[in-house]
């Protein structure tokens, strides 16, 4: 059995390495945060029930205050697009439809910018990268449903129903509840990247293509 390179390695494992990168770059950045919340202006520190974690990007605290923790969430923010933009690459090559794989790549290539526009001054164009996330897991949950992945499945769907849960919360105005969803749905979209990323191969869904060309055959 031969030795993987460093190279090789990173190669691999890239997707996991920007992750881990990218939390533990976002938990310093809550660290040094110096306070104040969409809902307590006066708050001390970074409350993660009380908190967006939008507001880590600002380079001043809601409070007022300098805010030395927002060089850190940008990095942070620049390995988790990173990471996800390489998923979506490494997926589309796993999907043995020719065009949804080339959707998911141009939604992996897009990520890589419109995730990393969220922590700067253009973070209202950077929620498309939302929109783009949604769109490319679902195309993917639709793939892992006709498949025998069991348990990728239910992981899927619980994942799509904590972003649609957060919408619903945000969009209805419950902002206490919405800040809460928003670490359950990113945790949740983080664990399942990893689980596809790495429980998944393209003979898992090769066989779905297969199957439509058969009744297709049968059809005929």
């Amino acid at each position: 059995m031969e030795s993987l390179t460093i190279k090789q390695i990173v190669r691999k494992y890239a997707v996991l390495i920007c992750m881990v990168i990218s939390v533990i770059l976002i938990v310093i950045a809550t660290i040094v945060y110096p306070g104040g919340s969409l809902l307590d202006k006066n708050s001390i520190g970074f409350d993660w029930s009380k908190n967006f974690l939008s507001n880590l990007f600002a380079t001043k605290a809601i409070n007022g205050s300098e805010n030395p923790g927002w060089i850190w969430a940008l990095i942070g923010m620049a390995f988790h697009s990173v990471g996800y933009g390489i998923f979506f690459i490494n997926m589309s090559k796993k999907i043995p439809s020719r065009q949804w794989a080339n959707i998911l790549k141009f939604i992996g290539v897009a990520n890589i910018l419109f995730i990393f526009l969220i922590a700067t001054p253009f973070h209202d164009l950077g929620t498309i990268s939302i929109i783009l996330t949604l769109f490319g897991l679902f195309t993917i949950t639709v793939f892992i449903l006709k498949s025998k992945l069991h348990l990728l499945k239910f992981c899927c769907i619980i994942c799509l129903l904590t972003f649609y849960c957060f919408f619903s919360l945000f969009g209805f105005g419950y902002l206490g509840l919405a800040v809460i969803m928003q670490k359950v749905y990113n945790l949740s979209s983080m664990l399942l990247v990893l689980g596809l990323e790495y429980f998944t191969k393209y003979e898992d869904f090769v066989q779905i293509k297969s199957g439509v060309q058969k009744i297709y055959a049968t059809n005929r």
